[in-house]
Parts: structure tokens; sequence; C-alpha cells
């Protein structure tokens, strides 16, 4: 059994003991690790579904597709009065503060369903003083309440009844909302070219009075013509754009696959470099020095003229130029010194970083894989922002008072628009009117919205950190699986990625899902101290924003060291089949014991790997540059025409650096494990017949290591 095999190599304090013969890499014969924490997680799962389904029933997302007028009915629904009218008109649109109040929240003005929006100025008094003019009446009574016809009804008694609009303004759809108008010419603010339009007492008023909407609704405008032109852009360069992000990914796997001939050399490279542009600006320190000696004031201290805003000063000191001579000499001689002593752990990450590449190539399968943990966390996405809308969705429509004098004592409390005219709130409140105010309701299932928006984070962020731990695990597997083979290829187990991955689910789904646990509560918790730190900013508090800043570093400080420890226990899950605490000491002690050595390991993995991804996006970003902007002249035909070329290019460089990611993440994996591989073997094994080493020649001859003569390697 697994225990059996196990129990004595390790120590209470995770020392090493004795070499265990039977071991002979992940082993197959396990038990199931994390029970408890595995029924727990199925139980949430099915709860999350469960929450889904009532989230599913309750919730109604037409209340975001359509615009929603003051009787709480939908803008365009098929089937209702309001089919063919698809636009949300607002009476007075003075009364909203600004277009975030416009489509977020509700605006104290009468809502009104139309067909289309206002295409002209006019007034209630303009089309009482023509409307013997049936055209003129015909046109105005479309933006008044449904069954109004008296259009000798005084602008008082409309205006107390909100029967229509006092004035109309000229108007433009958008998200479902009728927007004024407004343009610019010459710099000079204007809605349908005109500057001054007659408000509904007559009076000619400025269209700067509306200045407070047109702010961000000229963004508003801008943006969408800007989105127009970067969907055209798309759409005309999105065969270019794949067959880009293929290159990416051509040129992501020839990197892996060079990187066991040119990781020491690229490593070598910028060490040299490092140490040549140190060694230089010690030189140019010097010269500095030495040209201002003899130049007036030069001999002064940085005491002497104390501090200056103006840095420049300082840079006429000798004494500036010493201070920095010196220090680059410290650095330059503290670069020198860890080359030298820490020459032989570099040559093992090196080392490392080229075996790992070979390991890849052996398990080609294993690139691969991080398209099912993508395929995974967009289903979580998804799912997660499908209840998200259905929940805030989830409720009746409530209607309130809405008084035109602010002195009503009704005013904003909840009212049945059935029974509205038959109470006292009519008397009391002339021209008060029940409207539709927001979706919620008084049930059990309404107050505790809030609790299940929670939930629905704090599910979305533990499924999302399963999916990553499983692919994690499942890698590790399967690179163990290739350092454990003695003979390499020829003992490497057949299909080691499907056989590591059914292993991880069949046995240590527990595992995954403490580790992802435990990940899932700090960073829910990070997440409530951001929006603390957001409600915060305004108050005067400094204590209160100094005690926030340093919990939030904290918690940043300890998701990081989780990450670390949950990587290294899913990779000794996938080797002993242990359960997760047990797995997670083994690596934390096994990882103590060498730390130098993984420190080393860490910077150089770090440096390659992003020079890698800095070489696939560059690269892919200065071919697909030249292509967009026609400067290649062999294709320069092909290139489409665009209105934007930093549209396709962007997304180019963004999505090479994507693809790079995720092909060097199964690298960063791989060298992870090969790692605690190497450390359990240094370990485990002598180099004796009985207890050979697995790890290949090189590093056995960095470490001065060998292998018993009768034992072929």
């Amino acid at each position: 059994m697994a225990n059996d095999v196990e129990e004595n190599y390790y120590g209470k304090h995770g020392e090493p003991r004795k070499f265990d013969p039977k071991f002979k890499g992940p082993i197959g014969n396990r038990h199931c690790t994390d029970v408890l924490c595995c029924i727990i997680f199925v139980v949430v799962i099915l709860g999350y579904i469960a929450l889904g389904i009532v989230a599913w029933i309750h919730g109604d997302p037409r209340k975001i597709v359509y615009a929603t007028d003051s009787y709480g009915q939908f803008c365009g629904q098929k089937g209702t009065a309001n089919e063919n009218k698809t636009v949300l008109m607002y009476f007075n649109i003075l009364k909203c503060a600004s277009p975030v109040v416009l489509i977020n929240l509700q605006c104290p003005t009468i809502q009104l369903c139309v067909s289309k929006c206002p295409d002209r100025f006019a007034t209630y008094l303009d089309m009482q003083a023509n409307w013997m003019n049936s055209s003129y009446w015909q046109y105005y009574r479309q933006f008044c309440k449904p069954g109004f016809n008296n259009p000798r009804k005084s602008i008082t008694e409309v205006l107390r009844d909100e029967d229509c609009p006092a004035m109309l303004i000229p108007s433009r759809p958008f998200l479902q909302r009728c927007f004024p108008d407004f343009s610019t010419r010459n710099s000079v603010l204007t809605v349908a070219n005109k500057t001054l339009f007659k408000d509904g007492s007559g009076q000619m008023r400025n269209v700067t009075d509306l200045r407070e909407a047109a702010n961000g609704i000229n963004a508003v405008l801008d943006a969408r013509s800007i989105g127009m032109k970067i969907f055209e852009d798309y759409a005309s360069s999105w065969y270019w754009i794949l067959i880009a992000l293929f290159i990416a990914m051509v040129i992501s796997l020839l990197f892996l696959i060079l990187l066991r001939f040119t990781a020491g050399v690229f490593f070598w490279i910028f060490i040299i470099g490092v140490i040549g542009v140190v060694g230089y600006g010690i030189w140019h320190c010097f010269w500095e020095y030495s040209n201002l000696k003899g130049v007036p004031g030069s001999d002064l201290t940085i005491y002497d003229i104390g501090l200056q805003t103006d840095f420049r000063v300082y840079l006429q000191l000798r004494d500036t130029w010493l201070a920095f001579m010196i220090i680059l000499c410290i650095v330059e001689v503290i670069i020198i010194l860890m080359l030298i002593f820490l020459r032989n752990r570099i040559r093992i990450a090196i080392a490392l970083l080229q075996e790992g590449s070979r390991a890849i190539g052996y398990i080609m399968s294993t690139l691969f894989y991080p398209i099912i943990t993508f395929i995974l966390i967009a289903i979580c996405i998804s799912y997660w922002a499908v209840t998200a809308v259905f929940l805030a969705t989830s409720g009746e429509s409530v209607y309130k008072v809405m008084a035109n004098k602010t002195l009503c004592q009704y005013a904003g409390t909840v009212c049945a628009p059935e029974t509205f005219n038959t109470t006292n709130v009519t008397k009391l409140c002339p021209g008060a009117q029940c409207t539709f105010a927001y979706y919620g309701g008084e049930g059990v299932y309404y107050q505790y919205i809030l609790i299940f928006q929670l939930c629905n984070v704090f599910v979305f962020l533990w499924l999302v950190n399963f999916s990553i731990a499983l692919g994690q695990c499942t890698l590790a597997g399967a690179f163990a699986s290739y350092y454990w083979a003695f003979k390499k290829p020829a003992d490497i187990p057949a299909c080691p990625l499907f056989s590591s991955f059914g292993r991880a689910i069949r046995y240590h789904t527990g595992s995954l899902a403490f580790g992802s646990l435990i990940l899932a509560l700090v960073q829910f918790i990070r997440i409530i101290l951001e929006y603390l730190d957001h409600k915060l900013k305004a108050s005067q508090n400094s204590f209160a924003k100094f005690l926030l800043c340093c919990l939030k570093c904290c918690f940043w400080c300890l998701e990081k060291f989780i990450k670390f420890i949950n990587r290294n226990a899913y990779i000794m899950i996938a080797i002993y089949g242990k359960n997760f605490c047990t797995s997670a000491k083994d690596a934390f002690f096994l990882l103590m014991r060498n730390v130098v050595r993984v420190a080393v390991l860490d910077k150089v993995t770090d440096f390659l790997l992003f020079l890698g991804k800095i070489l696939v996006a560059g690269s892919v970003g200065v071919l697909a540059f030249f292509f967009f902007t026609r400067k290649i002249p062999v294709i320069t035909d092909e290139a489409p025409s665009l209105n934007y070329y930093w549209v396709p290019l962007l997304t180019v460089i963004i999505g090479s650096y994507l693809i790079a990611h995720g092909f060097f993440s199964v690298y960063a994996m791989c060298v992870d494990t090969l790692f605690l591989c190497f450390l359990e073997d240094i370990e485990r094994h002598d180099g004796s017949t009985e207890k050979p080493y697995y790890m290949n020649k090189s590093l056995m001859k960095i470490l001065n290591k060998h292998n018993a003569p009768t034992q072929p390697q």
C-alpha cells in the first residue's frame, strides 16, 4: 500500500530517513485523500447548481436587456402594448443629474416607452398655439401618456398630472434611451446645430444648461463611434490575427525545445551584460569625479548645500559621483562573489531547465493541457456571470410615491398602483403618482440576495483555483513519471499525462479542493479589503487607511506564500499520493533544506521565461506592425485597410504574450517538478547498485556524483 511504502521515509520534523527500495516514481497503488473535504466540495457544487436554478427561476435578464418605464413595463417587449415602442424617453431630462443616473438609477421624472426619439425642438405651449394644425399635434401626442387626447389642457394641469412633457429636445437612441443629440461646432456645444432652445415655460435657454448631462453623453457617443471602427478593424483583420497567433504558438514551442541548448547561453550573456553595464557605470562615475576636480563649488559636501528640489545641483558635486561609484563597486563585488560561490547551483538550475525542455520533448501532450484548464475556467466564469445576472435581476416590481413637491410626507414610500388612487396620498400630495422604482421584494429570498451574491463569488474563486490545482497536479504526475524513468525514454510509462489526470481526479479531488479552499478564502478576504479601501478613499481617518493598507499587504503576501506551498504540495501529492497537509509539510521541509538552490532556480527560471515571453510577443508584434502598416513590400497588397492599425497590433501582442504564458506555465511546472524529484533523488540515493541516481549525467557531473559501473545509465 502507499502508506506502507512511504511511512518510513520522512521523520516527524520532515528530515529524510532510510531509503525505500520499492519506490519507482509516482505510486500507482494509492488511496483517496481528504475525503471529508471532497464530500464538502461536492455538496458545495450541488448547492451552487441549486443556487443557479433558484436564481434562474426568480431572475429576469430582460430587466437589463430592456429599458423599463415608470409603470414597470419593458420597452420593446413582444406581446405587450410596448412591442413597437423600443426606446425610453424622459419627460424632463434636466431633472437627471448625469448619464450614469439615466442608465443605472431612477431619474425623478416620468419615463415613457416611445417608438422613436424626438427629432426637433418643441414645447407644449407652442403645440397649444398650433393645435389646430393636426400634424403638429399628432407629432407631439406620441410623446404623451397613452390615452391623453386633450391638447387644450392648461400647461399647469399637464405638468401637475405629468400627461405630456413640457418640452421636447432632439435626441438619439443609445442603450435604448433617448439622449440629447449633442455635438460641437467650432468648440461650441450645440443640440441639433442650435445653441438656444425654448423651455416648457417659453423662456429661451442655452444648451449649456444641459452640460451636466452633455459631458458624459459626448464621451459615450464618441466611444460608440470608436467602438464601431474597432469592430470594423476586427472584421477585416481577424484572419491575419489568427495567423499571427499561430506564429506565436510555433515560436513558443521552438523556444521551449531550444532551451535545452540555449538556456546556459542566454543566462551567461545576461550576467556578463549586467557586469559590463555596472563596470561601465563605475568608470563613468570615476570620470565625472576626476573632471570635477578644481571646478569651483564642486568640493562642497551634500550636507553643505542641504535639500534641493533640482537634482542637477547634486550632479555638480564630486561627493555625489564618489558615492555613486562606491555603491556600484559594492554591487559589482556582490554579483561577482555570488557567481563564484553559487556557480554550481547556477549550473544545476541551468541543467534542470535543459532537462525540462527534454522532458517536454518526450511528453508533448502536456503543452496542450492548458487548453483543458482554460475550458474549465471559462465554464466557471460563464456560470458565475450568468448566476450573478439572474441574482441581480431577481425581484418583483417595486413602486414608490413620486411627488412634485418634496414636502410630501409620503414621497419615496412604497405604494400599489392598483389601489393608489383610492388612498389619501393623492389628496395630501396633489400631483403625486405611484411609479416604478426598482426590482426587489420583501420575501426571505430577496432579503438574502447580497449573501447569495457573496456565495456566488466565493464558490467561483474555489472552482477556479481547483481547476488550476487539477492542472498543476496532472502535469506534475506526468513529469515525475519522466524523471523516475531510469532509462529514458524507454521506461517512461504509456500515456503519462492521461494516467496522472486519472489519479488526480480519482484519488485526490479532496486534497486539491482543500488547497483551493484555503487559497479561495484568502482571495475572498482580499476582495473584501479592496471593497473597503474603495469605500474609505474619501474618508479622513488616517489610522483606518493605514490599518487597511497593512492588511492588504499582509494578505497579498499570504496569498503568494499559499500559492507557493500549494504548488509544491500538489507535486508531492502527484508523486506519493498523500493528503494535502502531509504533502505540504514534506514539500516545505524538503525545500527549506535546500533553500539556496530553491532561490537560485526560481530566479533563473523566472528570468529565462520572462525573456522568452518578451521574445515571442516582441518578435510577433514587430512582424505584425510592419504588416498592418504596409511596410513589407512583398505583401503590401495583402494587408487589410484599417481605421486604427493598433487594434489588431495590440490584439496580436497581448494574444502572443498569453499564448507564450500558457506554454511557459507548463515548462515552469515541469522545472519545479523535476527540481523536487532531483532533491528527493539526492536524499534517497547514493549511486550504489542498490540505490542508483535517476538524474541525468550532466547533473551528476556537476555534483561530482556517479552511479556504480554495474548499473547502466
